[in-house]
């Protein structure tokens, strides 16, 4: 069940039986000559749909922008700073918690933004825990302070244990770490009208870590990081949603139920 689809009155009905969201998060990026821009949104939303569908869960709009910097020397990346990715997140956490949510389950398409989703995380307990402590009353709609036990973690959708073993058995080293042929092969599957075939360059090997945008594009022309998004099909694509929907739907669940 997709929030956007639902009327407020469905989601107070929802809240009766379940306090937990999925919320896919990625970003709008390049992902060299054959990947779209939006990748990293579109695996993530691609697979929490089908997590929703599994595990019964409300499932938010994705969060489409996320910390690209890096990828800036290309066209058509968007990125938010750091800064603003806290309080996204952090403002989108606490708008649900004021109407009763407190499992928040993200479901992630992007390495950059890991470091600032977890800083966002602190801070939301951070606050939370000061407004607990505020002897004031509830606010204008009767609710009291927010509750002591809302728990926020984030999966990205290609670290499972299986799903990381099929990226592997698939593509080897040549499954890089950007513009991968599991990412690229994850899209494929969902928008098969989208296939780019174009020539690539020979792999090239990560060989130092970038130092901003300028410098990560003369290390990586097109784009790609040791990756060959050629071996990609919507096969792939196919297996690896299966795979990672298993296994997110199963950590979800442990999620609401752990106490």
């Amino acid at each position: 069940m997709l929030l956007q689809h639902t009327t407020w009155p469905e989601v107070g009905d929802y809240l009766e039986s379940s306090k937990g969201i999925v919320v896919p998060i990625g970003s709008t990026e390049q992902h060299g000559p054959t990947g779209l821009i939006g990748t990293d949104a579109l695996a993530a939303e691609v697979i929490a749909k089908r997590v929703g569908e599994d595990a019964k869960a409300l499932v938010a709009p994705t969060i489409s922008y996320g910390m690209a910097q890096h990828h800036m020397a290309f066209t058509g990346t968007v990125t938010l700073q750091p800064s603003t990715l806290i309080l996204v997140v952090r403002d989108v956490v606490t708008s649900l918690v004021r109407h009763g949510f407190e499992r928040f389950f993200f479901i992630n398409g992007h390495g950059g933004n890991i470091a600032p989703v977890n800083t966002a995380f602190s801070q939301i307990q951070v606050e939370l825990a000061a407004a607990r402590s505020s002897d004031g009353p509830g606010d204008e709609t009767g609710r009291n302070a927010p509750p002591a036990d809302v728990r926020c973690v984030m999966k990205n959708w290609w670290m499972g244990e299986k799903t990381t073993k099929l990226r592997e058995e698939l593509y080897g080293d040549k499954e890089g770490s950007h513009a991968t042929p599991s990412e690229v092969a994850v899209t494929w599957h969902a928008f098969p009208d989208q296939q780019r075939d174009l020539p690539l360059d020979p792999i090239e090997p990560v060989r130092r870590s970038f130092h901003g945008p300028e410098d990560y594009r003369k290390l990586f022309p097109d784009g790609r990081m040791g990756a060959d998004p050629s071996l990609a099909t919507p096969e792939h694509g196919r297996r690896l949603v299966e795979v990672a929907t298993a296994e997110l739907a199963s950590a979800y669940e442990e999620f609401l139920a752990d106490d």
